[in-house]
């Protein structure tokens, strides 16, 4: 601390000293990491439960603005969602603990699907597990899209652009990154629509314990900025390096694997529902790593596994290492590939978050940068709405249709095709959540085993 006077100095310390320690923020980062499910939406949730509402360690304004940040950057926007938050508590190695942790139980399990898929094909007890799952992670989207519409949403134009973000994505299929850059633009240019709302803390919000931090010790992010860019460098560094000597001395699958997966990082403006298009097209048409089939079969396990949905590249990866010609071949070449796959995916999010938050920190006060993360929060409620849309229709329904008119194509459901076990599974968990209030754990719990009993009682008759 050499640019601190003494009197900063104490004040620093005495401020750090409210934080909760590494020890409970890791425990909570890894609460997180084993129960987010149900993809962005669901994950998203998670977080703004335990780090806003539950324990009030980030205030809704730093949230979103964070959140509005993520949304424009490459990659699964909640991984780098919980890595800027824990990089705000606890630094370089609260972003890593944070980032990590919200990976790993999900890649061991996508690990241990894709060795089972590979060797014995499709997996119906993992299926059965989870069906309950995805009903109760529906009630946990529907109920994260209210709570942050509420307090979002400030004002007609933010109601409007909301609104204009949903049916640009449902009904015109804009794409994402056009969405979000277009609401980003208008609050850019006329940031007095927004100033007064979409990133206010709600009139009856204690303060949050960052705030409360910050506000004692103002100079905090400037010193964390310096080693967040020195972690940026050199993970930027390390994920780069193997890649290009996997590709200058190595060749064959796996420098296709850690090349392909790398750009994929960089390219994937949207998160998982927009990589699928690229992957669908170069691992499958090009690279001939596996068939279309499989990948709506590893796409199918990504969704019923916690962590990132973008965790089907996992998948992917796997299968390409596991078929890939030469010594390394079948269940270590599928690990190896699988870990090179991680580790091209998700090295860039550390980077660009270590590289990329500190700034947005040092600008909470640029009015123009303010009023630009405020509309991309509005219309992230639109983008919310759109996914909890897509889900339940996914969910609740079995079969579905376009219904198309010029540049309009709706997807609507067949509804014959209601999945009656599901929407009571999601009834349930609506009760155990709002009106019992078990909490997600115990609620997830509930619906899980209720799905394995209804699943396997199908399956007897």
């Amino acid at each position: 601390m050499s640019d601190l006077t003494a009197t900063d100095g104490v004040a620093a310390t005495a401020a750090n000293d409210r934080l909760p320690s590494f020890a409970a923020a890791f425990r909570v980062w890894l609460r997180i990491g084993l129960l987010s499910f149900g993809g962005p939406a669901g994950q998203i949730a998670m977080l703004h439960r335990e780090v806003v509402d539950r324990r009030h360690w980030i205030g809704e304004r730093r949230f979103l603005h964070a959140l509005s940040f993520c949304n424009l950057l490459p990659g699964p926007e909640a991984q780098q969602l919980a890595t800027y938050l824990g990089w705000l508590m606890h630094g370089v190695k609260g972003g890593l603990a944070a980032g990590i942790i919200f990976v790993v139980p999900g890649a061991i399990v996508m690990l241990a699907l894709s060795l089972i898929y590979a060797l014995a094909g499709q997996v119906p007890i993992v299926d059965a597990l989870f069906f309950g799952l995805k009903s109760a992670v529906l009630v946990l989207v529907v109920e994260a899209l209210l709570r942050i519409g509420r307090r979002a949403l400030k004002g007609k134009v933010a109601w409007t652009l909301a609104g204009a973000a949903f049916i640009a994505l449902f009904v015109f299929h804009v794409p994402f990154p056009v969405v979000v850059l277009v609401a980003g633009a208008i609050g850019f240019f006329a940031p007095a629509y927004f100033s007064a709302g979409g990133h206010g803390e709600a009139k009856n919000d204690a303060p949050a314990l960052i705030d409360a931090v910050l506000a004692a010790d103002p100079k905090r992010p400037q010193r964390l900025a310096t080693s967040a860019r020195r972690a940026g460098l050199v993970i930027l560094v390390l994920w780069l390096v193997p890649v290009a000597l996997l590709m200058a001395l190595v060749g064959g699958t796996f420098a296709d694997v850690g090349w392909f997966f790398s750009k994929m990082a960089v390219v994937t403006i949207g998160g998982a529902y927009a990589v699928l298009a690229y992957v669908a097209q170069d691992a499958v048409e090009a690279y001939h790593w596996l068939s279309p089939s499989e990948m709506l079969a590893g796409l199918g396990l990504a969704e019923t596994t916690p962590g990132p949905l973008i965790l089907v590249l996992q998948f992917v990866g796997f299968l390409a290492g596991f078929r890939a010609p030469g010594p390394l071949t079948g269940v270590a070449g599928g690990i190896v590939a699988s870990v090179l796959t991680l580790w091209a995916t998700f090295a860039p999010c550390f980077v660009f978050v270590f590289m990329g938050a500190p700034l947005i920190e040092r600008l909470q006060s640029y009015t123009k940068l303010t009023g630009a993360l405020a509309a991309v929060t509005a219309s992230v409620v639109g983008v919310v709405a759109n996914l909890a849309v897509w889900f339940a229709l996914q969910v609740i329904f079995r079969d579905h249709f376009s219904l198309r008119a010029g540049p309009l194509a709706v997807l609507v459901p067949v509804p014959a095709s209601v999945d009656l076990a599901a929407l009571a599974l999601a009834a349930v968990a609506a009760v155990c959540l709002f009106r019992l209030k078990l909490g997600v754990l115990r609620t997830l719990g509930i619906t899980a085993g209720l799905g394995l009993i209804v699943r396997m009682a199908t399956q007897m008759m």
